[in-house]
């Protein structure tokens, strides 16, 4: 079976030779600042799978080039979150029993390696990460300022997070990485991954652009932002980089993240012109700022060689 590290070597290559020995250092430097703001440890990657018949998912696959590409990854896990909060069931339960606010970068470090893992991972490894997250899942529920009952192995909900999550990834990368997908190879990534969900307790997940399309369509009417969703927001504004080069990168972030935002939800989040917060996006202004930041996220990253 033929193996690669994953982490430097799971993020799409930025050719950059041009650099030379010379940068090695400080590429080193900053790679160790990034991963600590993001919250990666310096500990040694698990391995991918290339062999077709161990891999999870195809290696080959559209899911692989999009998940594997971390600046494009970083905003649009941003975006995800921020669009999970407008369900009233999913927001109860991250509010309720989530220590987001006191070990945020834990709770990304898990999430990034829940993706990691049944992205890059074999059959047996995505497995046992998934039913690690149906253990967990089984323990959150309860009773939702609405006065609904919630439970997070619902498999409704199962459906919406998932969506969340990989049509945010998707648009980031449209928007922000090296090279878009054909409406091909998006709704081939959308097939890729739907069997995550499925594994997860869904009883159905899109399997192409206009499947997404049409089920955030359907939902939208039970979307809002109450006040957990709104503290939630503010949160997620603020973040948690400590220096002023930390907080100038992570407002980018945030600001390309709510450019990948649907319309409505930025306007049901506040997050326009016309919300309470009065933070503009003008996408026009933030997109090449936010490509020229993932085009430096990628070499950093990227060991050299």
């Amino acid at each position: 079976m033929e193996r690669a590290t994953a982490l430097g070597g799971s993020v799409a290559a930025v050719p950059l030779r041009l650099v030379g020995g010379l940068a090695a250092p400080a590429r080193g430097d900053m790679a160790r600042n990034v991963r600590r703001a993001i919250g990666i440890r310096d500990e040694q990657p698990a391995p991918i799978a290339f062999d077709p018949d161990e891999a999870y998912l195809p290696p080959d696959g559209a899911a692989r080039r999009v998940h594997a590409d971390l600046p494009t990854m970083l905003i649009g896990g941003v975006s995800a979150l921020l669009l999970q909060t407008l369900h009233p069931l999913a927001m109860a339960g991250v509010a309720e029993h989530s220590s987001y606010q006191e070990d945020p970068l834990g709770r990304l470090r898990r999430t990034a390696s829940f993706v990691g893992t049944t992205t890059f991972g074999t059959v047996a490894q995505a497995e046992a990460a998934i039913a690690q997250v149906r253990r967990v899942h089984r323990r959150v529920k309860g009773i939702a300022p609405d006065g609904r009952p919630y439970s997070a192995d619902d498999p409704e909900l199962v459906t919406f997070i998932h969506v969340a999550e990989v049509a945010s990834f998707l648009t980031s990368a449209q928007r922000y990485g090296s090279r878009p997908l054909t409406p091909a190879e998006c709704d081939e990534y959308y097939e890729q991954v739907a069997p995550v969900a499925l594994a997860l307790g869904a009883n159905w997940a899109p399997r192409s652009g206009a499947e997404v399309e049409s089920y955030l369509l359907r939902i939208r009417p039970d979307l809002y932002a109450g006040p957990q969703a709104r503290a939630a927001r503010d949160w997620l504004l603020r973040g948690v980089a400590r220096g002023p080069g930390e907080r100038a990168v992570y407002s980018l972030v945030v600001a390309a993240a709510v450019g990948v935002l649907p319309g409505w939800a930025r306007g049901q989040l506040g997050l326009s012109v016309a919300g309470p917060l009065d933070l503009v996006v003008d996408i026009a202004a933030v997109t090449p700022l936010a490509r020229g930041l993932a085009t430096a996220l990628r070499w950093v990253v990227t060991p050299p060689g």
